[in-house]
């Protein structure tokens, strides 16, 4: 069931097609401007896919201070969230998904279900990153019962974070098996950003359970994917992968390739958190 508002013009239908759907790379100066809050959203969350940081929250700052429904003004404390996490600010993402969880609370009906899918999932994955992986286990197990009247993508987010937090808990069989789930589902989803990020998630999850040769294939076709898609955070993430799975000439690359790929986030607003902080 897809609860979020469908697109009200041309303007808003190429909106929803870069955040969530086939033209994920469209470049910024192609992006209309936003006829509603709705496609605001829509844009912002386009722009951060894009890794053009400092642009999406421009415009979730805008939408921040705009009078609007809980529902909406929920998922984009949600997103501001999410930007931070993809930097790696688990604990500065939760403070926003917090927000978005109260905000969801005031919601009605599937904007209720949708907005709170998205705040619990943010705060597992922040709990997760924050190494609090019980409290995880718990927010996923809320998020369960929200998903029939939720977006697919919802779905697809939830399988990501149960990957990563079986991957914290030293279960990579079952991780492997839940990033599987989220390529399946992403598949059936018109958001190609889903489907490349799960795949990434394969990749990752195939290097935990031994395969190292299999992962860095993997890895290099998600990388072919994120160029001729524009999805620069997720290709940066794809290399650092590749140096660590790779066979040591094509990880040396790839590690000049993540350095290069985090100058350019950085240059578009990503304040990306050292490893380990």
């Amino acid at each position: 069931m897809q609860t979020t508002a469908p697109p009200a013009d041309i303007g808003s239908e190429i909106l929803v097609s870069t955040a969530f759907g086939p033209t994920p790379g469209l470049a910024a100066t192609e992006l209309p401007e936003p006829a509603d809050p709705m496609s605001r959203w829509y844009r912002a969350v386009a722009l951060g896919g894009q890794g053009r940081y400092a642009a999406a929250r421009a415009d979730l700052q805008i939408l921040a201070r705009t009078r609007t429904d809980p529902g909406l003004k929920s998922l984009v404390e949600s997103t501001r969230g999410s930007l931070l996490r993809q930097l790696g600010d688990h604990a500065g993402a939760a403070v926003f998904d917090g927000r978005a969880a109260t905000l969801a609370s005031a919601a009605d009906g599937a904007a209720r279900a949708e907005a709170l899918a998205d705040a619990y999932t943010g705060l597992a994955a922040d709990a997760l990153g924050t190494g609090r992986l019980a409290l995880a286990h718990r927010l996923l197990d809320r998020v369960r019962p929200l998903l029939a009247d939720a977006p697919p993508r919802a779905e697809v987010r939830w399988h990501w974070v149960r990957a990563e937090t079986a991957l914290a808990g030293g279960r990579a069989v079952d991780a492997l098996r839940e990033a599987g789930t989220a390529v399946e589902l992403a598949a059936a989803l018109p958001s190609v950003r889903h489907q490349v990020k799960s795949a990434l998630l394969v990749a990752a999850t195939t290097a935990a359970n031994g395969d190292l040769a299999r992962s860095a294939e993997l890895a290099r076709r998600v990388d072919a994917d994120c160029h001729e898609n524009g999805l620069l955070p997720l290709r940066w993430a794809t290399a650092m992968l590749r140096a660590g799975v790779a066979e040591p000439g094509q990880a040396r690359l790839a590690a000049a390739e993540a350095a290069d790929h985090g100058a350019r986030l950085r240059a578009l607003g990503g304040d990306i958190a050292p490893l380990g902080a």
